[in-house]
């Protein structure tokens, strides 16, 4: 959780500032022309109703989050565009105090927007009541980016991106390593990703490869060499899924910790204001209760990991009480009664809930349904492979959700993103996988906690 204090208008001087940067994502342009008319645009905004509502939004949340802060009202606002505001690249706004009003509490500021090489492409002037009293709130961490400032300042993380054969794997490597995140060492055929970089104009000069003779290979020598420590952590290039993890399983790869793998991705969605992990949406079908329980647990660890001190798990279901026809709603609630006796640990634990519950109060309210996780889960445990990969990719491609996936449950963390996944889900996911591995070397409960049996 994030502490936002505010400024009182006695406390605020003349010139006073506060910035923020955002990546803007072509959904948030799409979203932003939907409202206003422009449902066709898909290309950066210049002078138009989406571009004005965008920077409005950010120089306003600006001004609710840090200058003035809790408690601001903002009375009037204009906006003037004078650019294109760059996708996929930073956008830094900023406010700056220009007049005080002592007669009617006021603060005038001046808002500029600016490109990532500072140019400026909007202006505005906001007028603002300014709290006279201290306020603060307490707000979840949201946007994904905060995984990447998290990484800010630790050692990139030795990673052996695994049969990087095609230009968007081999370039999702090479951007984690431009962002600080990893070191790639490249296992593969050397002469296949030397011409592969070639033609997609990537520098991979600095970085080893460890030759191999195809993608069975590749996997082991990557998999024993996280085994012995030589990488801490592996990343899935252009090879099937099935056959990196049947190489991290190998006895000989002394990966296995006795504990089922499986998936988890971190979730920020635009329309909803805290992040959250959904698991299993990609390795294990229809896993039983034994096998949700192992779920459940790296879900913890993972969600641990990445800054949540006690998460709490909704085991979904598609009702919110037991039935006994349906098996979603059984394993809910057996595997609430096994946290409460302690088999599973680090989290609070309750189910079956439904979706709507487990993410939603008023829902929950509405329902009758009093729960310690409704409207508030931090982890959803999937009822199977199908229902999570749906939930992920509606989110994903309909919602323009950020995502950060792994592989738990083995000795290091897997970097494994969907070939149909955005170079920042990449990035995401290699900040999760630092962050996740830095946990681990900190606290080995994490990833091996104390159970009862």
């Amino acid at each position: 959780m994030e502490t936002i204090v505010n400024k009182t208008f006695d406390e605020i001087r003349i010139g006073d500032s506060a910035s923020t940067q955002r990546t803007l994502q072509a959904g948030d342009v799409r979203a932003w022309a939907a409202v206003f008319g422009e449902a066709g645009m898909v290309t950066s905004p210049g002078a138009t109703q989406a571009a004005a509502g965008i920077v409005t939004a950010m120089l306003t949340a600006l001004t609710g989050s840090a200058l003035p802060g809790p408690g601001s009202s903002i009375r009037a606002a204009s906006v003037r565009i004078m650019g294109l505001l760059p996708i996929g690249e930073a956008m830094t706004a900023r406010l700056v105090v220009r007049e005080k009003q002592p007669d009617q509490g006021i603060v005038m500021l001046d808002g500029t927007c600016a490109n990532p090489s500072g140019q400026v492409i909007a202006t505005a002037v906001l007028e603002v009541l300014a709290p006279t009293t201290r306020q603060q709130r307490q707000l979840a961490e949201h946007r994904l980016e905060g995984l990447i400032e998290h990484c800010r300042g630790l050692r990139p993380m030795l990673t052996g991106v695994v049969h990087p054969c095609g230009a968007e794997a081999l370039a999702s490597a090479v951007e984690a390593a431009a962002a600080g995140l990893i070191v790639p060492v490249l296992f593969g055929p050397e002469a296949e990703i030397r011409q592969i970089a070639d033609h997609a104009h990537l520098d991979i000069g600095k970085y080893r490869i460890v030759a191999s003779e195809g993608p069975e290979d590749s996997a082991l020598k990557a998999a024993l060499a996280a085994g012995a420590g030589e990488v801490a952590a592996l990343m899935k290039g252009s090879l099937h899924t099935d056959v990196l993890l049947h190489a991290i399983m190998q006895k000989e790869a002394k990966l296995r910790t006795g504990r089922l793998i499986s998936h988890c991705a971190m979730m920020s969605v635009p329309t909803y204001a805290r992040r959250f992990v959904l698991s299993d949406i990609a390795l294990n079908i229809a896993p039983d209760t034994d096998q949700k329980r192992d779920i459940c647990q790296n879900a913890i660890g993972f969600a641990r990991a990445l800054g949540i001190d006690l998460p709490k798990v909704a085991v979904l279901a598609a009702v919110e009480t037991v039935r006994t026809k349906m098996p979603a709603s059984l394993d809910g609630a057996i595997l609430a009664k096994m946290a409460d006796r302690g088999q599973i640990v680090g989290g609070v634990v309750d189910g079956p809930l439904d979706l709507d519950a487990a993410v939603d109060a008023e829902a929950a309210r509405i329902k009758h349904i009093t729960s310690p996780i409704a409207g508030l889960a931090d982890v959803l445990i999937m009822p199977n492979i199908e229902a999570g990969n749906m939930v992920y990719k509606n989110l994903a491609f309909m919602a323009d959700a950020q995502t950060a996936g792994l592989v738990v449950g083995a000795r290091v963390p897997v970097i494994l993103t969907s070939r149909a996944d955005t170079p920042a889900a990449g990035r995401f996911s290699a900040a999760a996988a630092v962050l996740y591995a830095q946990a681990l070397a900190r606290d080995p409960t994490i990833l091996q906690p104390e159970t009862a049996e």
